[in-house]
């Protein structure tokens, strides 16, 4: 299911790359100061999310070696659960604005590519 939708959001930014943006209004500025800025926003929080999800996974797999109840076992597993979704969900947020953006014509989706990798 989440290969479909990686392939269904590459295959829909690769026709934004291609569009000419020459007469967007948001997109004139000759330096791309606003662009950069919301490009490196979401890069950094993205990469920071996913740094994140490490520590934790990792604080948890620690914490459940050494646990002995099944119910504290129960909840680890839960709260690794909740940091996977969270980082798919900064994952998958930039590709899916890029291609809704795209799909509803925002003037700002053609020249912000929020695609973190």
């Amino acid at each position: 299911m989440s290969l479909c939708l990686v392939l269904l959001v590459a295959a829909a930014t690769g026709t934004v790359a291609a569009q000419d943006d020459t007469t967007n209004p948001v997109c004139t500025n000759e330096s791309d100061t606003l662009a950069n800025m919301i490009e490196g926003f979401v890069q950094i929080t993205t990469g920071l999310g996913i740094m994140g999800l490490l520590v934790v996974w990792q604080a948890d797999a620690l914490m459940e070696m050494f646990t002995l109840g099944r119910e504290q076992k129960a909840k680890i597993k839960q709260h690794k659960r909740g940091a996977g979704r969270s980082a798919l969900t900064l994952v998958v947020l930039g590709p899916l604005f890029t291609v809704a953006g795209t799909a509803m014509e925002l003037p700002i989706a053609e020249c912000v590519d929020l695609i973190p990798f």
